[in-house]
């Protein structure tokens, strides 16, 4: 995978606008289950990723997700912060300047457990490890880039029915059943967006 200067500054923008154009849903659902500020959070730091171009684009592509967590860890507040920001920090360290779709795998497998120890939970709590988790079995099972995409926004539906066991949703019990997780909707648009521009990379 060659992403050039341009494709970066497209992949920058794609995952900064993703998430922007989607903060008021992000915040709706966040409002039924949480704090009602994880659109407003996660706007705040994609709008820093977002001013931090061109300078983002003119790194190595390691260098680049790495400086994109860093800067969600500082603007991001609440959980998702440290966590999306976690991911991003972890793929950066993981990956090289041209990585394969092997290093890929390698890569986000890295990234999931380095979100799993700094969130402390597993797949099937009902956190964006939903999303993350399920879609790295697409992608390590040879999945193409519509199948990706599509399990994105299918773990994020399945997150609905879950009881919240992490995160500030977990202290509403039985009533957080019912209800999206707002991480998990994040991680799918930013999946969804990464995916488009990274369609013919990561086809097999």
């Amino acid at each position: 995978m060659s992403l050039d200067r341009v494709a970066r500054e497209r992949l920058v923008r794609a995952l900064a606008c993703s998430v922007i154009e989607h903060a008021d849903e992000l915040t709706s659902l966040d409002q039924a289950i949480g704090d009602g500020d994880h659109g407003l959070n996660m706007k705040r730091g994609f709008e820093a990723v977002l001013a931090a171009l061109p300078g983002l684009a003119d790194k190595s592509l390691p260098d680049m997700l790495k400086a994109i967590g860093m800067t969600l860890v500082m603007k991001v507040g609440g959980a998702s912060g440290p966590l999306v920001g976690t991911f991003f920090m972890e793929l950066g360290k993981s990956l090289p300047e041209q990585p394969s779709r092997s290093d890929l795998v390698a890569a986000t497998d890295k990234a999931i457990e380095a979100v799993k120890a700094r969130g402390r939970s597993e797949a099937g709590q009902k956190t964006l490890l939903d999303v993350l988790v399920p879609v790295h079995a697409i992608l390590a099972g040879g999945g193409d880039a519509k199948a990706i995409a599509a399990e994105a926004v299918q773990a994020a539906d399945r997150t609905t029915p879950m009881l919240a066991i992490r995160g500030r949703a977990s202290f509403l019990g039985e009533r957080s059943i019912g209800h999206m997780d707002p991480g998990s909707r994040s991680a799918s648009l930013l999946i969804g967006a990464a995916v488009e521009i990274l369609e013919f990379e990561v086809n097999p």
